[in-house]
């Protein structure tokens, strides 16, 4: 009897039957949707060419604000006190700068500075009214940077001094002294106590002059305050009636002086 050997039938295994399905569904999917995929690259690359343009964009305009910014200030330091005319040429040429910088590159990180420096070239120029203008703009845009803001709120109370208002500058100096990060607050404290002064009112002041000597004792400003301090304290004890006498009472000549 003689055996026949088998040789099994060669089948392809399901796995690899299943991969070469779903291989051709992917490929007839994307035969069915070229067109849409097509578009959607076209989308993508299109967005990632606007965002890199903004970006140069941004990056160029940095630059130029950092430049106008530069020349600005050069003009602006460079102001010589032998040469008026020269002075107040140079003065004009950085405040115009200053605003051209804010008008084309207000986005720039340039902006800030340069608002802050075109109020002080403003006073410079004996524009406070434009220079309040530019300070109460960089309040109103810049809260994060505190120390600056500080010396701008400074600045802005200085400028209402030279307008006149001082229940203006006494509220803007207050602010500063209460903001986070201020710089110089001993001397917004000897400033404050000051306009009391000026205003007639000598507990004010003399509470100013007392909290400047007391937080800053190490303070350029503790010195005149503390004289400040004994001269208002000695006006005001002068100005208080002696003890267990009637104000406005008038003097009642005795019965000698009446005789004499």
């Amino acid at each position: 009897m003689s055996y026949r050997i088998r040789i099994p039938t060669k089948s392809m295994p399901t796995d690899e039957a299943h991969l070469l399905s779903g291989l051709e569904r992917v490929g007839l999917t994307l035969q069915q949707r070229s067109r849409q995929i097509l578009i959607g690259l076209g989308v993508l690359v299109i967005a990632i060419t606007i965002v890199g343009v903004v970006i140069w964009l941004d990056h160029r305009h940095a630059q130029q604000a950092a430049d106008l910014e530069r020349q600005a200030t050069r003009l602006y330091l460079d102001r010589p006190v032998d040469k008026p005319q020269q002075a107040d040429e140079n003065l004009k040429r950085a405040i115009a700068l200053y605003r051209q910088l804010l008008d084309q590159y207000s986005r720039t990180p340039s902006a800030q500075l340069a608002l802050f420096q075109l109020g002080n070239a403003l006073v410079q120029a004996n524009d406070i009214v434009g220079a309040i203008e530019a300070y109460q703009r960089y309040v109103a845009m810049y809260q994060e940077n505190k120390p600056l803001l500080g010396m701008v709120l400074q600045r802005l109370g200085y400028a209402y001094l030279i307008k006149g208002d001082q229940e203006a500058a006494t509220k803007i100096f207050t602010t500063a002294l209460d903001t986070p990060g201020t710089l110089n607050k001993d001397q917004l404290l000897y400033e404050l106590g000051k306009i009391e002064e000026a205003l007639s009112r000598p507990e004010g002041a003399l509470a100013r002059y007392q909290d400047l000597s007391k937080t800053y004792p190490n303070s350029p400003f503790a010195g005149e305050a503390t004289v400040r301090s004994k001269a208002l304290e000695m006006k005001t004890s002068t100005s208080t009636p002696a003890a267990g006498a009637t104000p406005g009472t008038a003097h009642q000549p005795t019965p000698t002086e009446t005789k004499k």
